[in-house]
């Protein structure tokens, strides 16, 4: 068995080493918590622009603390999720307690009940990207999602969105979204996946004064890894043993 940390899986050629008889894992629920609140995380520090606040009250040339560090608000405003699975779900929850409309879109539209328990709306991708003041992109790497959201879809968002991506950094665009950035045609971009990674240190993304960037770690708190790392040994030994494996990804 290959078990794999995570849920994405993109890195591995799981048809070539099914072909050996050779199963493959993942740990998928274990992991949403800790990602839905980098998202989190990230939307509110783009949103109210947090680092650059520290970088002004940290910096020994500030004399005094300027009063047009504007950000944009939260609470109010429209939620555009696009992959509604586990992590985008866990966001949508989140998302309810800063009163937010919620947007969804999915390839599978959820049951009326989920709907009802966030006050989330299925929408088209292209209603969704208009409508909404952010967008969170948590869909997994396939061919489908590869460039997912391009010059056209970039085109469609509000002048005053913000894109956030906690998914894999191909299903962006990147030259387009630079292109977005720097002629405005978006607020601001918050990325915790980029390609490659790290991005070369003079890619135009690095030096855009409205992309903040984290490194991939949308998975890593201490309690987050220790599940992972629990579940990748229970789907081994269930593996070993000729048991059913818990977390088998299943070729489609």
């Amino acid at each position: 068995v290959v078990t794999n940390g995570g849920v994405g899986i993109d890195h591995l050629d799981v048809p070539l080493i099914s072909s050996f008889g050779v199963k493959v894992a993942n740990t998928p629920d274990v992991v949403s918590d800790a990602t839905a609140d980098l998202a989190m995380g990230l939307l509110l520090a783009s949103a109210r622009k947090i680092v650059e606040g520290h970088l002004i009250a940290v910096d020994p040339k500030t004399s005094y603390l300027p009063l047009g560090l504007m950000g944009e608000e939260v609470t109010g405003s429209t939620l555009g999720i696009i992959g509604m699975g586990h992590i985008g779900y866990k966001i949508a929850q989140r998302s309810k307690g800063f009163d937010m409309r919620i947007l969804y879109h999915n390839r599978n539209r959820r049951s009326a009940e989920d709907e009802l328990a966030v006050g989330a709306t299925y929408k088209n991708m292209d209603d969704l990207l208009k409508e909404s003041d952010f967008v969170v992109l948590v869909v997994n790497l396939t061919a489908e999602t590869t460039g997912l959201i391009g010059h056209r879809e970039l085109s469609l968002m509000k002048p005053t969105a913000t894109l956030v991506n906690v998914s894999r950094g191909l299903v962006v665009d990147q030259e387009a979204l630079v292109e977005a950035l720097q002629s405005g045609k978006i607020r601001a971009a918050a990325l915790d996946v980029t390609h490659p990674e790290p991005l070369p240190r003079d890619h135009p993304l690095l030096s855009l004064h409205n992309v903040l960037i984290t490194p991939h770690v949308g998975t890593n708190t201490y309690a987050t890894v220790r599940k992972m790392v629990r579940r990748m040994v229970d789907n081994s030994v269930a593996a070993v043993k000729g048991l059913p494996v818990p977390d088998e990804v299943k070729l489609k």
